[in-house]
């Protein structure tokens, strides 16, 4: 049974796309999208319509389809299968915010000198990186619209994107670090839960998804691993799932330092006498969410007299404490879970300040060097004598004058 054309869209409205055949000149497929009928059968006339079109008709036909139909009837629908669930809600948001500018503009009347009136606006609005990223939404976008044949070219690319800026990496010192956790009170059960939280985070770089899905099971106190296979996606309270982790390296095993062990031992045993539950990082049975721990930071650091972090920044902290304890970036790059050495030290290299300035301490005296007590070496091999007395040298110099 063949599959019903006609679609319905979130706003009620309804749309169809009609595959018409193949252009004989250049190969293509001719696709047409139309939408925006009031009802149902609006929309199958139109199609009807369309089916027995002559192919010179078609494609004399201009385009009546908006920029906002297409995202929400086309191009939102295929990009919620190409992403994780995660990825997909969180940049939703931002398709539907930030690209609003092109909303009611057909989008194949969609140029460049539309997309640089748009980049413009968001640079008065909007810091750089954050505007290259925008503007990377829309380019994927208008890719795709290139390949379903709705525009001939990316004004996106056309264009160009923004420079990118070096953003300086945020983190809390060891010292830092310390003043903040001395505020918390682990005699209360919940800013206990608080403290083990920041606390390992801390210690081990764990991305805040990573964390939260942490069980008991993954870590075995004898040896100190600790087994990182799976991230948490977290919509709510009731509405939470085990991910496949970001990248391929993010499966990985790390140890914990004793200090750590010995924080998550009592923490367990707390934990356990209130709530029987699978996770490390819980109090009430359920994960945590991404708005306690930030609340907590703010909180904590406020009172420590701190600059405020936010939770990724934890992770730089951890880098950042290893690279002061001189660790060798390969094993802070599989502490991590990066894909490759240049993600580790493109993010970090530049907290090695002093660098050039140990190779130098170290390279010297490393030579040890004895003079010749003569230069009969050099006189064998030039068949002359070295030695001229400046008496020698200066008749030279007037004869050639």
């Amino acid at each position: 049974m063949a599959k019903d054309p006609i679609k319905k869209a979130d706003n009620g409205t309804y749309y169809f796309r009609a595959n018409l055949g193949y252009d004989t000149l250049t190969g293509k497929q001719i696709q047409k999208y139309q939408s925006g009928f009031k009802t149902k059968k609006e929309a199958k006339t139109a199609y009807s319509k369309l089916l027995v079109s002559k192919p010179d008709e078609i494609n004399k036909e201009k385009s009546t389809l908006t920029f906002k139909e297409y995202l929400d009837t086309i191009y939102k629908p295929w990009y919620k299968t190409q992403v994780k669930e995660s990825t997909y809600d969180n940049r939703k948001y931002t398709i539907d915010t930030r690209l609003d500018y092109f909303d009611n503009m057909l989008i194949d009347k969609i140029g460049p000198l539309q997309v640089q009136a748009w980049q413009l606006e968001l640079s008065k609005k909007y810091g750089q990186n954050y505007v290259r990223s925008i503007q990377g939404m829309f380019s994927r976008a208008m890719d795709r619209a290139v390949v379903l044949g709705l525009v001939k070219s990316n004004p996106a690319k056309v264009i160009g994107n923004v420079k990118k800026l070096k953003v300086k990496v945020d983190f809390w010192t060891l010292e830092e670090f310390e003043k903040v956790i001395s505020q918390i009170n682990t005699d209360d059960y919940y800013e206990h839960y608080l403290f083990i939280t920041i606390w390992l985070l801390f210690m081990t770089g764990l991305r805040f998804g990573e964390a939260c899905a942490l069980q008991w099971v993954d870590l075995d106190f004898e040896t100190g691993v600790l087994d990182i296979s799976k991230s948490l996606y977290y919509k709510s309270l009731e509405n939470y799932k085990f991910v496949e982790p970001k990248t391929k390296a993010s499966v990985r095993q790390i140890v914990l330092d004793e200090d750590t062990l010995h924080e998550l031992s009592v923490w367990k045993n707390i934990q356990q006498k209130v709530v029987k539950t699978d996770f490390i990082l819980s109090y009430n049975g359920t994960p945590s969410n991404k708005h306690a721990i930030p609340r907590a930071i703010e909180k904590y650091s406020k009172l420590a007299d701190v600059h405020r972090i936010k939770i990724h920044a934890l992770r730089h902290s951890h880098a950042s404490l290893l690279i002061s304890l001189g660790e060798n970036p390969l094993i802070i790059k599989d502490r991590l879970g990066h894909e490759d050495i240049e993600t580790t030290l493109g993010t970090y290299g530049h907290l090695y300040p002093n660098s050039n300035y140990e190779v130098a301490t170290k390279l010297k005296g490393l030579v040890k060097k004895s003079n010749a007590i003569s230069s009969e070496a050099m006189a064998v091999k030039s068949n002359y004598p070295i030695k001229l007395n400046i008496e020698t040298l200066e008749n030279n110099a007037i004869k050639m004058q």
